[in-house]
């Protein structure tokens, strides 16, 4: 193989979007187990409590604006493009503008919380959520044009100052919570300031809006915002839970939480690259008419991850003690964070099959199913945590909890999803094995041979 073709497989879409991922799961990773090691476990456990409640909140502008973005952008001509693009900035800035303002409202009830974690949420919600405005905008574009080499270099000055900056208190004895706060908010701006230097926010396309895309991207997103929301809100509640349910305990109930859960990021690497890059792919064989083609590719990427994330969660399952102590150190190991990492390990090969068909009834046009689904996802969870903590007392409880979400999301998705394309849940894994064998020969045949 010479040079070029080196060159080019390493500039494919695919590889670069897992590449992307890969190596800000890798900085993540590396920032958490910082953080696990110098932070004592409450700060700790107030801070990923405000990330959670910001991610949560932010789903109100990305969950309406993100998913529309790419569905309307991807493969529109030239003017129908930048007036979606002009649109989406119109509806960020209204959204924004009423998030921040409702945030200054709450500012003068701050006297009368006595909890640290929604103190700094209040504090520094508006002002996080204003700095990333744009840099928020310029991924989604290059998402949908699949400019996975911009998007990486976005999120790398991100985590990577952030990471620099913590080390740096390090060295000086100054890690506190509101000092990460500030960096927090500092490095999403930073990053912010560099989009709109490049041109990658297309600003200009402000002006080129219409009433016609504003309508279309708003009615669209009123059920993708819904969804997302409640994605997100399937994800943090588990924390919110916790930090209620245990009283005192909560805040390192949450730390210790947290860990198996940023373990999780090795599942969610490969997950997040291909619903990147066969989002758009699906779009575009949709608009096309092609459902053929939507259900193909949603089974290609689906079963190829469900059946490589087999071996992958053995592996985890049994080296479950060495990982948390890895990412956590050693005052998490033989603690429940081992326990629930197995058990979210245990059934994290089916993450694909949920997420693919809930991102493919976003593309067929049915956002609203998507939401009731996630819906159902939620309350079964919110249901199942109570009742797991009430049994066991502890996290363990929360992560069995998850089992049974995951379990009504597959169903219900397979069910509705079903009505409108003609596809089998056993085709995820032909349609997959198909396509591991079709890469085996690419890769190891073909080079045998030559």
């Amino acid at each position: 193989m010479n040079l070029k073709n080196i060159i080019s497989k390493l500039r494919n879409r695919h590889f670069l979007s897992l590449f992307g991922n890969g190596a800000m799961a890798v900085l993540g990773m590396v920032l958490a187990g910082i953080l696990f090691r110098f932070m004592p476990s409450d700060d700790l456990g107030y801070w990923f409590f405000f990330q959670s409640v910001f991610v949560l909140l932010d789903t109100f502008r990305s969950g309406c604006l993100q998913v529309a973005l790419i569905k309307f952008y991807t493969g529109a001509e030239k003017e129908k493009a930048e007036a979606v693009l002009g649109s989406v900035w119109y509806l960020g800035i209204v959204i924004t503008a009423a998030m921040v303002a409702l945030n200054l409202l709450a500012i003068p009830f701050l006297q009368f919380i006595d909890n640290p974690g929604i103190e700094i949420t209040i504090q520094w919600f508006g002002i996080t959520f204003l700095c990333s405005l744009p840099s928020n905008i310029a991924m989604w574009v290059l998402q949908a044009e699949q400019r996975f080499d911009k998007l990486l270099i976005l999120r790398v000055i991100n985590q990577g100052l952030f990471i620099l900056t913590v080390l740096a208190m390090i060295i000086f004895h100054e890690l506190k919570l509101d000092k990460i706060l500030i960096i927090n908010a500092a490095c999403v701006l930073v990053v912010s300031i560099y989009s709109l230097i490049k041109g990658w926010t297309h600003l200009d396309t402000f002006k080129k809006r219409t009433k016609e895309s504003i309508s279309e991207l708003f009615h669209f997103g009123k059920y993708s915002v819904g969804t997302t929301i409640s994605s997100n809100l399937l994800r943090s509640s588990d924390t919110f839970i916790i930090m209620i349910v245990l009283g005192t305990a909560g805040p390192a109930a949450v730390a210790m939480y947290n860990i198996p859960m940023r373990l999780m990021e090795v599942i969610e690497i490969p997950l997040r690259s291909f619903l990147a890059t066969g989002m758009p792919s699906m779009s575009e064989a949709f608009n096309k008419d092609n459902k053929k083609e939507v259900v193909n590719i949603m089974q290609k990427y689906g079963g190829l991850l469900t059946i490589c994330l087999i071996p992958i969660s053995l592996i985890a399952i049994l080296l479950a003690d060495l990982a948390i102590g890895i990412l956590g150190g050693g005052k998490y190991i033989d603690t429940q964070a081992v326990t629930v990492y197995r058990i979210f390990m245990s059934f994290a090969m089916f993450y694909p099959l949920d997420r693919f068909m809930g991102v493919t009834l976003d593309i067929i046009h049915q956002p609203r199913i998507n939401f009731y689904k996630v819906l159902l996802m939620l309350a079964i969870n919110i249901s199942f945590d109570f009742l797991g903590l009430y049994i066991f007392k502890d996290i363990i409880g929360t992560a069995i909890a998850t089992f049974f979400t995951f379990l009504a999301g597959i169903i219900f998705g397979y069910i509705w999803l079903k009505k409108y394309l003609d596809f089998t849940l056993l085709g995820f894994f032909t349609v997959g094995f198909n396509e591991i064998k079709q890469l085996y020969s690419q890769v190891f045949l073909k080079n045998k041979a030559a």
